[in-house]
């Protein structure tokens, strides 16, 4: 049964598929990290207030809080992109190497 079970595992690559995962999830936590302590804090400077991820408005006794889902889409739209140059370059196929 251990057998079955390692090559069922071999077969359909789920011990890779389960480092990838791993791997992603601390690549994400690293670039989440940059993201917030390095990026954001630098873009705060540059906003007026700087305190931009808590913006609010109040209507009444309700509270709308949208900084928090403008600092989540640029946490995302910067994430992505970093992904995006770490998968274009980690992906690139290599020139094939001229004959003589």
């Amino acid at each position: 049964m251990a057998k079955e079970f390692i090559a069922f595992m071999k077969q359909y690559g789920v011990i890779g598929l389960a480092i990838a995962v791993i791997v992603g999830g601390k690549l994400n936590a690293l670039v989440d990290a940059i993201v917030k302590e390095l990026l954001m804090p630098f873009i705060g400077l540059l906003i007026p207030g700087g305190d931009w991820r808590n913006l609010a408005v109040t209507v009444g006794e309700t509270k709308f809080g949208f900084g928090p889902i403008i600092a989540a889409f640029v946490d995302f739209i910067i994430v992505a992109f970093v992904i995006f140059l770490l998968s274009k370059k980690l992906l690139a196929d290599k020139p094939e190497e001229k004959k003589a």
